[in-house]
């Protein structure tokens, strides 16, 4: 049964994606979302197996419609890849697709005589989830509270500024108030407050990563892209056009920082970003990616590409280290595909507010205990907060919580530790005149001597000089 956040969270996605029926999967389970009735395959002769293949299967099972089986988006982008029907979407709950399962099983055959993937769901690509939302909500920073990481002492020269993009939310209009963000350049956010004028989720995520990146690593220019200004969340068929019209835009930067992900249950990557892949591993750019917030050990791609041998040199996947910056933080996904850890737990940096204060209204209620058992007091308890999804709330008809932003919050998740890591190896490049953002993540992680403990193995533990550790918590160590 999925967990209550994955069913809140699925419910805010899908409304914002109104004519895209959805669904949980691989079932009723907080694995990933998907298309529902539809399945994805590259254009061309597979499309045309994958038809043929479904519906022939289809004619021999009495429960199963082959009238529904047609192609319905032809090939119009570079990424290659088509949508073919497959069911009825009106059909069924949100608890995993029959029909979809059925058409991959169908397939599966083929797939194993050609010695590769063939078909795939179409799985929603958003902001680096727990159980498809991020770590946490942002919280108001105190007033007197400086960001964390502080900004480090450079000056900005643009003629040998490293550049950085980042492919995420849009920037909030107020964003220049903090001067650290003088420099950084971009989408605005489509909208950052409803019609009560508050806060909408999500909105400050790209501004907050931007802010990360200048203060660790001061000599960049920073662009952000609101690729992901819809609730953070995009279709796999989608996602792979939108990073190349990103990179169409602006060039080939340096480092793109991708604070995004899906899992999908397999070890070969997302059908829908193979193009992209494959042109980004014939590039001199660096990708570094969010391991992503499901405290789990699947799989989270694009992130897990740094595992594949044949882009293990320009993936850097990036998980969050706890706010001591000794353990892996509780949310944060784990395992020998995670090449590094940054500080990803109640940091401090730039969000809204610097012009006049924004209110915000919680959507997920907190934990009385850690949902992944982990015994230090992280960020699924504190502080506490009700929510407006909250089944506590809806059936006590109690008001959720708000809160007024001014400039700063605390956020956590591994979408925070990736621009850390982001930063960290451009602000190597400019202490180092190095050129090539590949080779200065190398240097950086065999430079590097800091280790922290995940889930009791020693893990390359990456720490800006700027950041601030909270003291240790005895209780809590591991989980």
């Amino acid at each position: 049964m999925a967990p209550q956040r994955f069913r809140e969270q699925f419910d805010h996605i899908q409304r914002s994606m109104p004519d895209v029926p959805l669904v949980m999967g691989p079932d009723d389970s907080a694995e990933f979302l998907y298309e529902k009735g539809v399945v994805l395959v590259r254009d061309g002769e597979d499309a045309r197996t994958v038809e043929d293949t479904v519906r022939a299967y289809f004619t021999e099972a009495p429960d199963l419609n082959q009238d529904h089986v047609r192609r319905v988006s032809p090939r119009t982008n570079r990424t290659g890849v088509t949508r073919i029907r497959v069911g009825d979407p009106g059909e069924g709950g949100r608890q995993g697709d029959r029909t979809v399962a059925h058409a991959l099983r169908a397939v599966q055959e083929r797939e194993d005589r050609a010695g590769r993937r063939l078909v795939s769901r179409n799985h929603v690509v958003h902001i680096a989830p727990v159980n498809a939302c991020p770590g946490d909500e942002p919280v108001p920073a105190p007033a007197a509270s400086a960001p964390n990481p502080s900004p480090a002492e450079a000056v900005h020269d643009p003629e040998t500024a490293v550049g950085v993009l980042v492919v995420d939310t849009g920037l909030m209009h107020d964003y220049r108030s903090w001067h650290q963000l003088a420099h950084v350049d971009g989408d605005l956010a489509l909208e950052e407050t409803d019609a009560e004028g508050m806060l909408k989720q999500y909105v400050g995520h790209g501004t907050f990563i931007a802010g990360i990146v200048a203060s660790v690593a001061p000599n960049t220019n920073v662009t952000v892209l609101g690729t992901l200004n819809d609730v953070g969340a995009v279709l796999e068929s989608e996602f792979g056009e939108k990073l190349f019209e990103a990179v169409d835009r602006h060039g080939w930067p340096d480092i793109i920082s991708l604070s995004a992900g899906t899992p999908n249950g397999r070890t070969d990557g997302l059908l829908g970003l193979d193009a992209f892949m494959e042109e980004l591993r014939d590039r001199r750019t660096l990708l570094v990616a969010a391991a992503g917030n499901n405290g789990s050990a699947t799989p989270f791609w694009p992130a897990a590409y740094a595992s594949l041998p044949e882009y293990a040199n320009c993936v850097l996947s990036v998980g969050a280290l706890r706010s001591d910056g000794a353990f892996g933080a509780c949310f944060s996904n784990h395992g020998t595909w995670v090449r590094a850890y940054a500080p990803g737990e109640r940091l401090v940096g730039a969000l809204t507010g610097f012009e006049q204060p924004v209110p915000y209204v919680y959507q997920h209620s907190t934990y009385d205990a850690c949902r992944y058992g982990f015994a230090y007091a992280c960020t699924c308890q504190s502080p506490r907060h009700t929510g407006v999804l909250s089944e506590q709330q809806q059936s006590t008809g109690s008001e959720p919580d708000q809160v007024v932003f001014e400039g700063f919050a605390r956020w956590s998740g591994t979408s925070f530790a990736t621009p850390v890591v982001a930063g960290m190896i451009a602000d190597h490049m400019v202490a180092h005149k190095e050129t090539d953002p590949r080779a200065a993540g190398q240097q950086l992680l065999a430079a590097n001597t800091g280790f922290a403990d995940v889930h009791g193995e020693s893990v390359p533990a990456l720490r800006p000089p700027t950041w601030r550790p909270e003291p240790a918590d005895p209780a809590g160590a591991g989980t």
